[in-house]
């Protein structure tokens, strides 16, 4: 049960691979701060540029796992194959996958993936996966339906050598609220009542998601539309509050601020987030060593993925027996016996 971990960032899909009994062989990340946390949690430095690497020095592996750069494709010839990714990073992971033919290939991406580049970019991979050799399924999911409080919809694109990756075996959970995720104590930024506002009688909406509030914080006036002052123009996004009886909205990237200001009604205080909980919500050990400068820290947590549903997926990669197409019975009862040791 070997993999290779490719755009590895700190190391989310690490985590939930080898949670479940998977041994990572090779690693590879180009931002030298996201290496330097690699390293301090993993005790391996990954190798630094995929464009490098030669797929015949490889040792063989089970899975190859990415969390890749989404690039647009030139499709002038519309072939949608493996020849219509090159120039782009993709092309270096599908080089991999043409030489070393893994069972099992786990791409993650944002959610946009689907509408980017007018849907050409999505076709183009799937074709070329198809073109080497895989069956592909894919599908949107949810952080909030894994155990973590938090609205994090991401793609996930799973290919196969024989049949299709499963998605509705998944294992779901109840959705958690985001007070189980909060420290009670520590030296908390706290709003003053005079630097945010309220509203009335608010809903929890269908995400999870149950807006309180905003920060009064100005921004620009001209052109600003009545009831939407509290909105920032500088990210595009609201200075909304949130309450701890709903879920987080999904933690971004761009933010080495940290904007993230929470409702607790029962202490009656905006408080914000801290690092310490966002890697909570990403379902990152207690134990797991960030980057030393905090605003760097957010942003590579933003870029991360969500550790609870990595390991649902290597679990199922398992329990469809996946890993091999000529598994014997007695191999399968014994995978079996192991999988319900592990979830227990």
């Amino acid at each position: 049960m070997k993999f290779i971990d490719l755009f590895a960032g700190i190391g989310g899909f690490r985590q939930g691979f080898e949670k479940i009994g998977f041994e990572c062989i090779f690693s590879c990340e180009i931002n030298s701060k996201c290496r330097e946390v690699y390293a301090d949690n993993f005790g391996e430095v990954p190798f630094v540029d995929i464009s490098k690497i030669n797929p015949v020095d490889l040792a063989d592996f089970d899975v190859l796992v990415a969390g890749f750069p989404c690039q647009p494709f030139s499709i002038c010839g519309k072939k949608l194959g493996f020849e219509d990714t090159r120039g782009t990073l993709f092309f270096d992971i599908c080089k991999i996958i043409k030489i070393k033919q893994p069972q099992v290939v786990v791409l993650e991406n944002v959610k946009h993936l689907i509408h980017h580049d007018k849907g050409n970019t999505l076709k183009v991979i799937i074709a070329s996966l198809e073109d080497l050799g895989y069956s592909v399924n894919y599908k949107m999911l949810n952080a909030k339906d894994f155990g973590i409080a938090q609205h994090r919809e991401r793609i996930f694109i799973i290919a196969t050598k024989g049949k299709e990756f499963n998605f509705s075996r998944l294992k779901t959970k109840f959705t958690p609220k985001l007070r189980e995720f909060l420290d009670e104590t520590g030296d908390f930024e706290i709003l003053d009542k005079s630097e945010y506002t309220l509203i009335e009688y608010p809903r929890k909406q269908d995400s999870g998601l149950l807006f309180v509030g905003y920060r009064n914080k100005g921004t620009w006036k001209t052109g600003v539309r009545p009831n939407t002052e509290h909105l920032s123009r500088v990210h595009r996004q609201p200075n909304r509050i949130y309450s701890v009886d709903g879920v987080h909205p999904t933690i971004p990237s761009q933010e080495t601020s940290g904007r993230f200001f929470i409702y607790i009604p029962d202490r009656d205080l905006v408080r914000k987030l801290t690092l310490k909980e966002c890697y909570r919500l990403m379902g990152f050990p207690e134990d797991f060593k960030s980057y030393p400068n905090v605003g760097e820290s957010y942003k590579q947590i933003g870029n991360s993925v969500c550790v609870p549903v990595v390991e649902v997926i290597a679990k199922e990669i398992l329990s469809q027996n996946l890993l091999s197409d000529k598994m014997t019975e007695l191999q399968s009862d014994r995978l079996r016996e192991y999988l319900s040791f592990m979830l227990h």
